[in-house]
């Protein structure tokens, strides 16, 4: 009985060693185009798997870059990471384009899964074709492939520090250095076959549980130091985004930032068009404040910004003080102009839909087309209130007062002036009113 009891505390300690020593791995996924939004969800779910002393952080990659300031605030946490990070371009049909190719090289651990791509790390401003570029060739290489020449001096300090960066990046955990230089330079881009083979990439795995197997034992460089993954049968925590994640993604989608403006905008004319309305100017400054602070993290042009502006102050002034159209169709003009320009960015995921940049010129042009028809017809409408209302009208002598001929129109009293005797009864014409006394001419004597 001893010896079965000793056996059983054996096996209890055994298991509650292994339970003890389960290592713990983190995953988290950074899909579509990298902006502030994803760069908070990333950054801060970096610092809690720290806080939860997690053995690995997996990120899952399916992106086609993004924002260069995103990027680079992902990198400096990856950098700065107390938890070793794998890049993971998963699943199959998944690649890490332009910023992803850039995250990959900074992480720990690059890997790949089968039927995935990496690449095209070309600064876009550099390699879209409203930028005038002479394309060369590189004389070491002949496989027909060109690259981009930078036009101008602006153009080769931009492609050049990306060049200068990535290698850095490179250098860190020995990957192919020569490599990262054509994906700038030239746009290259590799398959995960192929990045392995060419050392860009340390690994490709299919999935994440074969991810984890490859990984086993393996040493990292953390730092300074060099640690062994030891993982075992691991714990995995998705670590998904928050409401406040979640919140700053979708303001800072431009469209929606552009939306939130001109509500904002709006909502502040029509408050000073009604003050003390109250609903309109709260919930313009709300949206507008919440449109500023997206602006701030977005890349915009400040000369669209004004553009838009003044579009918008050119069709109110057209609707308080018409011009015959012309501050109004140089406001229209204005207005899609800015909106045109404002994100100053060839990013596709971070340009304004021109259905939508339409849609808002043509709802404010009918809105200054309305006020103008509102101006035309109220100067077109018969006078109803005034002195000048008075002009024709028939009146009959009330009384005297002092002498004077006192008529009533419009429930008051006025005293008048007329060449002829006036007598309780005449009933007189009016001709017109000087101050506040009624000229007049005597229409008929005194009724008997």
């Amino acid at each position: 009985m001893p010896r079965l009891v000793r056996t059983l505390l054996l096996l209890l300690a055994l298991t509650y060693s292994a339970m003890g020593t389960a290592s713990s791995v983190w995953v988290l996924e950074l899909r579509g185009a990298v902006g502030p939004g994803s760069a908070d969800y990333l950054v801060r779910g970096m610092h809690q798997a720290a806080e939860a002393d997690a053995s690995l952080l997996i990120l899952q990659i399916d992106t086609p870059g993004g924002l260069d300031g995103a990027m680079r605030q992902i990198i400096k946490a990856i950098l700065a990471s107390k938890v070793p990070v794998v890049s993971f371009v998963f699943p199959g049909g998944s690649r890490a384009a332009s910023a992803g190719t850039y995250i990959l090289y900074a992480s720990h651990i690059a890997a790949m899964a089968p039927a995935t791509n990496l690449g095209a790390a070309t600064p876009v401003q550099i390699g879209a074709p409203s930028f005038p570029s002479v394309p060369g060739r590189d004389d070491d290489k002949d496989d027909g492939e060109q690259s981009i020449e930078p036009a101008s001096a602006m153009e080769r300090k931009v492609i050049n520090d990306a060049v200068a960066y990535i290698q850095s990046l490179a250098d860190l955990y020995g990957r192919n250095r020569e490599w990262a230089e054509e994906a700038v330079r030239e746009a290259a881009s590799l398959s995960a076959r192929e990045a392995l083979d060419r050392n860009v990439v340390d690994l490709v795995a299919e999935d994440i549980d074969d991810l984890i197997d490859q990984l086993e034992g393996r040493s990292v460089k953390l730092g300074d130091e060099e640690r062994t993954l030891v993982l075992g049968d691991p714990v995995y925590t998705h670590y998904q985004p928050d409401w406040r994640s979640e919140f700053l993604a979708v303001i800072t989608d431009p469209n929606i930032a552009y939306i939130l403006m001109m509500i904002g905008i709006y909502g502040l004319i029509l408050e000073a068009y009604n003050p003390g309305t109250l609903v309109p100017g709260v919930v313009g400054a709300v949206c507008l404040l919440l449109a500023l602070y997206a602006f701030q993290v977005l890349p915009i042009s400040y000369a669209g910004l004004a553009l838009i502006a003044l579009g918008i102050m050119l069709m109110v002034a057209e609707a308080f003080a018409p011009s015959f159209g012309v501050m109004g169709l140089g406001g229209i003009c204005a207005f899609i102009l800015g909106s045109i320009i404002l994100m100053d960015t060839e990013l596709p995921a971070y340009q304004i839909a021109l259905p939508l940049i339409m849609g808002i010129a043509v709802t404010s042009a009918a809105l200054l087309a309305l006020m103008l028809g509102m101006v035309v017809r109220a100067r077109r409408q018969q006078v109803v209130s005034g002195v000048s209302m008075l002009e024709g009208q028939l009146a009959e002598v009330e009384a005297l007062h002092d002498d004077r001929p006192m008529v009533r129109l419009q429930g008051e009293l006025w005293e008048v002036d007329c060449r002829s005797s006036l007598s309780p009864g005449d009933v007189v014409r009016v001709i017109t009113a000087e101050g506040v006394r009624l000229v007049v001419v005597k229409q008929t004597e005194k009724s008997s």
